[in-house]
Order: C-alpha cells, then structure tokens, then sequence
C-alpha cells in the first residue's frame, strides 16, 4: 500500500525521499538549509514556485527567507510582511488555522494573490503549509504554486515533515552558530548567499541583484554601465543564466576588438562573394544568438555605421547578411555594456541618439569596487581560495595587516584588479598567510590622482588635512567611539582604522 501522498499520481522511490531529507539533514549553514528546503520542495512536487516564510520570535513578522522559481534560487533583499497580513488573506489562514490550504484553480478567483511575483503565465494551482516547530507552534509557511492545473493537495503532509526537520535542524545550527560566533575572527565575514552566482551583500549589491530579478523573465534589451573591472560580463551572463531564455545559445562580442568592416561580417554574417576571400556564405553571431542572448560588450566603441544596423536588428528584429539583399528573422536578446558615457558620445555625435534610448531601456549601472565596502574581503577570500585550489594547496591564512592594507585601497581596476594582486599575492605567499608586503599596491598613484606632476603641489596635503579634520569631527562627536563613527561615514571599520592610521589620528587626539 503506498503511502497517501502518494496516492493518484506516479510513485517515488523512497531513495529519492530520503535523499531529500539527508540533504536537509547534512546542511551546516542557514543559508544552505533554507535553500535546500525550497529546492526539494519544488523538486518533489514538480511546481514552478516554492517560497519559504519564517515567522520571527514573537511570531508577529512574517519573513520571506528563501525563494525557487523556474528552476532558479531568486536571492531577495530581506524583509518581512505585514503584521496584518492584509493583502495575504491565504497565508494569514494558513498560519491562523495551522492547517494546509490548497485551491485547484486561481484563475478567476477572488483571492488576493498579489504576493505571488509576476509571471507571464498566469498561477494556476497554490498550496500553502503550515510548518511547525517542536513544540508544535507555528514556525513558519511553505507555499507552492504551479503555472499549470497540479494536484498539490496529496503532497501536505510530506511538506509539513519535510519543512519540520528543517526548522528542527535550523534551530540547531542557531544553537551551535551562537556557541561558536564569540570565537569567531572579527575580521572574518558571516557566510553570505551569493546572487545569481554574483559574490556581495553590500547594500549596492543587493540593489543590483533586484534590477536583475526585475528583468529575468522580461525580453527587454539591458544596457549595462560602470568602470572598467567591475563584472559587466558576469553580469551580462547571470542575467541569461538565470532568465527563460538559459538554455539557449549565449554568445559575446567586443565591439573594439574588431575594425568596422570585420565586425560587421562578424555581427550580420555574409554570402558567397560577398568580398575577396568570401568562399561560402557563414552565419553571423545574430544568426548564432539565435533564440538566445548576444552580449555586445563596448558598445560605446561600435562604428556609426553599424549602430544603424543593429538599431533595426532591434527595431525589426531582422538581420540581413553582407552580399545579401534579403532579410530574415531572428529572435535575440541584446544586452549591451560599456564603461563609455553614452549619453556624452551622442552630445558629440559619436553614438546614435535613437540606438541610446533603444539600448537604456533598462540600465544597470555597477557600482565600483570601492564603494561595496565589506564586499572586498569577501572577494578577496573566494579568490585566495580559488587561487589554492588551482595550486592544489591548502586554502591561504590572512593577516590582519593584509585585511587593513585592502580595506584601505580605492583599486582602480575594480574586480579585476583585486583578483590579479590576490592571486600574485597567493604565489608569493610561501609561507601560507598573506602579509601586507605580498600586494603591490600602489597606493602613491591610486590615492594621488597628481602624482605624475610636481611633488611641490599641495593638493595632496589638502585633501589629507581636510580628511583628517572630518574624521576628528565624527570621532568627537561619538565620544572616540569608532564603530558608530564608521556607521555614520558609511565606512567598514577596518577602513576608518586604515585611515585613522595613515592619517596619524590617535586616541589623544579625539
């Protein structure tokens, strides 16, 4: 006899249910747990939206910790619903009643289901359950929704088990992590949950991750903007990776690397004797990208002839190959990037004004690497340890001194800087800790823009005095206190230490 939440569908092998609850059972972090949690919960039930909500200690916040949607675990700012509950009659009844709520058909209802995220196909089938703690008080809700009719109501009691022994196992490790948090190093960073494969919980970032989620599962074209360094491709590829189209063709394209007349044949393709040398017809990158995603990466950088071309590949969505004088369909994705000002270069007529309002549809600016604050450590530690790993060495110790000597640098070149002088540092590192003498910083270039110029200009004195004075004026006013003065500087600490430092501040001074 099966079990009943098996009953009047396709039986599972226990080994698959097991498996499930192992996994949820070997998890060592927050983060991995609740995340494990949704995954299995819309694995076994074959539903497009699994979501998990925690109620707080005083059980009057409603949390939204974990989210899993079309196959993808959507990181979101955190932040809790309303005490009330007003727009979430669903889930209030579920949590009031502490019983499982299930409703077939949402189509024409008249239940609130704003709190379901945007989806281009609408919710069909919704199943809210009632997760309980050990003293069989409410702990939280699972809800699951699928896009198309799914029988969920057989899959309760399993849910209900499942999201039980996870809050068991998360109550242990909030038990342990507590033993454990006054040993742990000060300067070590809490473990954090990545963003479509993006590293930082810097508040930049986190706003950076909810412009990505907005424009996943949208055809829109992207134009991303920022400093030299900072991840534009990553990004470009996280968005694909993550949206509808990710099972398809991703393919990239600097627009400098190529004169006009290559790029062009490269980007539209070309026929037979279309030009000396033109032997066959061959297929453009558009052509490739088809149904896909085409990064065009320095776009800034593309010729004025050719942006009148790619304007009405994104106009038309037509392509129409050299040689040719035909033109056919394609279905791409266009996001595009540039470290350029381009609303500068069609001041002065060197980008197209109509291409620049097609592209901004929907910017994403990234913010520099100085500006993520923590997120240089973190950056710093995932790439020492990959740099070991490809070494096949032990994972490298930081020192105090190299923490502060990071912390403390504005790196120019971004991402990409901090991970060529971590990776050398690595190399250098023979002992197995990184020292301060293992970056080559250079700290005389980076933080004097003059440095090239006379030494007898004082602008550097200037700038160190007027920064000096500031930093005394926040110490005073916070009675020396140099947390609150890095809160309200919006500084990591180990940075105002760093300054405090090279700036000579002592405690006698404040």
């Amino acid at each position: 006899m099966p079990p009943a939440f098996l009953k009047g569908r396709q039986k599972l092998p226990i080994e698959a249910l097991l498996a499930h609850f192992t996994q949820l059972a070997n998890a060592t972090s927050r983060e991995v747990l609740l995340q494990g949690l949704v995954h299995s919960a819309a694995d076994l039930t074959q539903c497009e939206l699994c979501q998990l909500y925690l109620l707080d200690s005083s059980h009057t916040d409603l949390w939204l910790c974990g989210e899993w949607q079309d196959g993808i675990l959507l990181p979101r700012e955190i932040a809790s619903l309303p005490s009330d509950y007003n727009d979430e009659q669903l889930l209030q009844y579920a949590l009031c009643q502490n019983r499982p709520l299930y409703i077939s058909e949402l189509t024409g209802s008249l239940y609130n289901t704003a709190f379901l995220p945007e989806s281009r196909t609408a919710w069909r089938s919704l199943l809210c359950v009632p997760l309980q703690k050990r003293n069989e008080q409410v702990g939280g809700l699972l809800l699951l929704a699928s896009r198309q009719p799914n029988d969920l109501e057989p899959w309760s009691s399993l849910l209900g088990s499942l999201g039980a022994c996870a809050l068991g196992h998360l109550n242990l490790l909030q038990r342990l992590y507590a033993r454990t948090s006054e040993s742990r190093p000060k300067d070590q960073p809490a473990p954090i949950a990545s963003g479509y494969g993006l590293i930082g919980d810097s508040p930049s970032m986190r706003s950076l991750y909810q412009l990505i989620g907005k424009v996943l599962h949208n055809p829109v074209s992207v134009l991303i903007t920022g400093e030299t360094g900072t991840g534009k491709e990553l990004v470009a590829r996280a968005i694909h990776d993550s949206g509808f189209r990710r099972s398809r063709p991703f393919v990239v394209q600097n627009c400098a690397s190529l004169p006009e007349n290559l790029l062009e044949s490269e980007l539209f393709g070309y026929r037979k004797g279309a030009f000396t040398g033109a032997n066959s017809d061959r297929k453009g990158l558009f052509d490739a990208a088809d149904t896909g995603t085409l990064f065009l990466d320095e776009i800034g950088d593309m010729p004025l002839p050719l942006q009148a071309k790619l304007l009405r590949v994104l106009q038309e969505g037509e392509v129409r190959p050299l040689g040719s004088t035909e033109t056919h369909k394609v279905d791409v994705r266009i996001i595009a990037a540039t470290h350029r000002n381009l609303r500068a270069l069609v001041d002065e007529g060197r980008f197209r004004e109509d291409l620049y309002y097609r592209l901004s549809s929907f910017p994403i600016e990234l913010p520099p690497l100085r500006e993520r604050g923590e997120d240089i450590l973190r950056l710093a530690r995932h790439f020492a340890d990959k740099a070991c790993a490809l070494l096949q060495r032990e994972n490298s110790q930081w020192s105090d001194a190299a923490l502060a000597h990071l912390a403390g640098y504005p790196f120019p070149g971004n991402v990409r800087e901090l991970k060529s002088l971590v990776e050398r540092a690595v190399l250098l590192a023979e002992g197995g800790e990184l020292l301060p003498e293992h970056f080559n910083l250079n700290t005389s270039a980076a933080s004097d823009p003059t440095a090239s110029e006379p030494q007898g200009t004082s602008l550097r004195e200037r700038m160190d005095a007027l920064e000096r004075n500031l930093l005394l004026q926040f110490l005073r006013k916070n009675n020396g206190n140099q947390t609150l003065t890095a809160r309200e500087l919006e500084l990591p600490r180990r940075t105002l230490l760093y300054r405090m430092e090279r700036l000579n501040i002592s405690s006698a001074d404040v």
